[in-house]
C-alpha cells in the first residue's frame, strides 16, 4: 500500500498526546484485556436501548455531533504534511489512513443527503484518559463513544503481529479503518442498541464488531479513490484478511486459554470476521454490511 507523493495530508485530524496524560471527561472507568480492536463495551452497557442496527441502504439520522479537537504537536502538525511523509514514517502513515477514511465517509454521507462529522484519532503510549474512563494500551484501539476519539498506541501493531498478523501497512489501515467505522456506527444509532448483549456468539456485539470489519473492506474497495492512497493491491488485502483473522475471538482464546468459548465472544470468529471484511471490499457498499439481520 502506498500514498500519493504530492498527497496534501491533514494532520489536524489526530491528536497526539504520546508521551503524557490526557484530560478526559470522566465517566466509567475501562475494563483492561487482551487483544481486541474494540468499542468500550462498558460504556455500552449503560446504553440499553432496544433496536436493530445496520444501514438498510440508507443512512439514518446523526445525532450527537462534534468537532474534532485537531490539536497536535509539532512532530506531527509540522511532519505529516505530504504523501511521501506518510510513505516514510508510521506515524504519518496513520494520519494519511484517518484523512483517507474520513474522506470516503464524508462523501458517502453526502451522497445521501447527510453530514458526516470529522473526528480525531489520538496517539497516546501506556494509558489514556477518555470520556469513557481510563484505558491502556492493553485495551487495544478503540473508539469511545462519549467523546468521539479514536485512541490508539501504535506499539499495538508489535503486539498483533504476535497473534499472526503480518507486518504491513494496510494492517494498520484495516484496524484504523475498523475504529471509524465504529464512528459511522455512533452517527447511526447502532452503538447505543446494543444494550446489554454485549458478549455471546450471536450478540449485537459481535454483529457490531462485524459490521465495523465490512465497513472496513468498503473503505478499502475505495482507498484509491479519496486521491490520498495511490496503491492498493492484492497483497495488502490479503494483509488485512489475515489480520482480521489474527484477532478472532476463537484464535485468541485458545491461544491465551487453550480452549474456546463461544459465549463470551465479543468479537466474532476468525472466519466471520475475514468474510464481513471480504463482503465490504467485494461489494463496496455500506448497505451490504447490514449484520443485524438474520445468520452471521
Amino acid at each position: 500500500m502506498r500514498f500519493r507523493k504530492g498527497a496534501k495530508l491533514d494532520p489536524g485530524q489526530v491528536t497526539d498526546v504520546r508521551g503524557r496524560r490526557v484530560g478526559g471527561a470522566g465517566g466509567l472507568a475501562v475494563g483492561g484485556g487482551g487483544i481486541g480492536i474494540v468499542v468500550l463495551v462498558i460504556y455500552l452497557i449503560v446504553s440499553a436501548l432496544s433496536g436493530d442496527g445496520g444501514l438498510g441502504g440508507q443512512l439514518g439520522p446523526l445525532d450527537s455531533q462534534r468537532v474534532g479537537e485537531g490539536s497536535t504537536p509539532s512532530q506531527v502538525s509540522e511532519e505529516c504534511k505530504t504523501g511521501e511523509d506518510a510513505n516514510q514514517r508510521e506515524d504519518c502513515r496513520i494520519v494519511a489512513v484517518v484523512n483517507s477514511v474520513q474522506k470516503f465517509w464524508d462523501e458517502v454521507f453526502t451522497q445521501s443527503g447527510e453530514q458526516y462529522q470529522f473526528v480525531d484519532t489520538k496517539f497516546f503510549t501506556d494509558q489514556v484518559d477518555t470520556g469513557c474512563g481510563t484505558a491502556s494500551s492493553q485495551v487495544g484501539p478503540f473508539y469511545c463513544p462519549a467523546d468521539q476519539f479514536v485512541y490508539i498506541d501504535l506499539g499495538f501493531f508489535d503486539e498483533l503481529q504476535q497473534f499472526g498478523a503480518e507486518d504491513t501497512t494496510f494492517v494498520e489501515s484495516y484496524v484504523i479503518a475498523h475504529e471509524y467505522g465504529h464512528h459511522v456506527q455512533d452517527m447511526l444509532g447502532v452503538l447505543n442498541r446494543i444494550g446489554n448483549d454485549t458478549q455471546g456468539p450471536e450478540s449485537r456485539a459481535v454483529r457490531s464488531e462485524l459490521q465495523a470489519d465490512c465497513y472496513a473492506g468498503v473503505w478499502a474497495a475505495h482507498a484509491v479513490e479519496t486521491d490520498i492512497v495511490v496503491e492498493l493491491n492484492q497483497q495488502d488485502i490479503n494483509g488485512g484478511l489475515d489480520a482480521a483473522a489474527a484477532i478472532g475471538d476463537d484464535r485468541i482464546q485458545e491461544r491465551t486459554q487453550g480452549q474456546v468459548n463461544p459465549e463470551t465472544f465479543t468479537h466474532g470468529t476468525s472466519e466471520q470476521r475475514r468474510r464481513w471484511f471480504s463482503r465490504g471490499y467485494e461489494t463496496g457498499k455500506p448497505a451490504a454490511c447490514d449484520t443485524f439481520t438474520g445468520s452471521i
